[in-house]
């Protein structure tokens, strides 16, 4: 990730800085709430409250009526020539551009000319496909929605998609992950670029905290494994029922009868892991499940899936998911005995 420069800020006293130009690209496809991201951060004037203002225009490449992936269309006046000296340009999730087909030599143009004059570019989940087909990924690192990143990484391999993170910013260029990420993008770039009082000011407008812990792992759906197939089943099966208790590797060698060392190696070429490594990833499913669904303490929850304290257990989160228990709780939680609205 490059160096973080200073936010711009104009002096006490000093001449306000200009406006800085902030063009959205759209095409048909765009997806409505990514868009409307874009347009309430960089679309609203806030100067009364000490916000920032931007000159924000909406872009396409043949102005008119612009359809969107929910069947409602919105009318764009704007061609890519508003945009050929944009301080920034935004990309939403864009399904007919990178997901569903070329790009355009005008987009490209468009997007490649802005990176060589120093402008940022930002995209919102699949809007990384853009980014990406245009070549401005190309030797960074990046990001999009956890259910795309696999494929960004293999279409194109230039980039280095960390699947992990809300956002990445990497030399003037700001990835970020599904839908609602886009938010945090857009306020990491308020903050760099004005201060942080500015992005406080855009957040407490927007109702949302100004930086949010943790990163997109938190959210990725991993079930517990029901069937597992390999001649080892019917012992992670065991071990999947017996999480609480303490499991060496011996132990579990000597109930699959084999030596420590052959099970070792039987255990990683079938299951593609260690046992411990497995076994850690298994107790760190059943504790989300539990947060998720249980009113247990940390202490409780810890015991009850091996980890033994909750200090091992926040270690572990911090490590994978990148937040706490508490706040995956505060997230997640639905606990199974919560009173249910009844619908009328």
């Amino acid at each position: 990730m490059s160096t973080m420069t200073p936010p711009v800020r104009a002096a006490a006293g000093a001449t306000p800085l200009p406006r800085m130009v902030v063009a959205t690209l759209v095409a048909d496809g765009i997806a409505p709430f990514e868009f409307g991201v874009l347009c309430e951060v960089f679309g609203l004037d806030r100067s009364d409250d000490g916000g920032p203002a931007f000159d924000h225009r909406i872009v396409t490449e043949t102005p008119g009526t612009i359809r969107t992936n929910q069947g409602f269309g919105i009318t764009v006046e704007l061609g890519l020539e508003a945009a050929a000296e944009a301080d920034v340009i935004c990309v939403p999730a864009l399904w007919n551009y990178g997901m569903a087909g070329g790009l355009s030599d005008a987009v490209r143009t468009l997007l490649v000319e802005a990176e060589a004059r120093g402008a940022w570019l930002i995209s919102v989940c699949s809007g990384a496909f853009v980014l990406a087909e245009a070549g401005v990924l190309d030797g960074r690192r990046s990001t999009t929605h956890w259910r795309y990143s696999d494929r960004l990484q293999s279409e194109f391999p230039a980039t280095e998609v960390d699947a992990d993170v809300l956002f990445v910013e990497d030399r003037r260029v700001i990835t970020s992950a599904g839908t609602a990420a886009g938010i945090d993008a857009c306020l990491h770039f308020v903050r760099r670029v004005h201060g942080a009082a500015a992005a406080n000011v855009i957040a407490r407008r927007m109702v949302v905290p100004a930086h949010r812990d943790g990163g997109q792992s938190q959210f990725i759906e991993r079930p517990m494994p029901t069937e597992v197939e390999t001649s080892l089943a019917p012992l992670t099966d065991w071990m999947l029922a017996h999480l609480d208790r303490d499991l060496p590797v011996e132990a579990l060698a000597a109930r699959a009868h084999m030596s420590p060392r052959t099970f070792a190696r039987r255990f990683k070429a079938e299951l593609g892991t260690t046992p411990g490594a497995w076994l850690t990833s298994q107790r760190l499913l059943r504790s989300q499940q539990l947060l998720e669904s249980t009113n247990l303490g940390l202490d409780a929850i810890a015991d009850e899936v091996g980890f033994g304290s909750a200090a091992v257990l926040r270690h572990h989160f911090g490590r994978v998911l990148g937040t706490t228990p508490r706040a995956y709780r505060a997230a997640f939680a639905c606990p199974a005995d919560a009173p249910q609205l009844e619908l009328a």
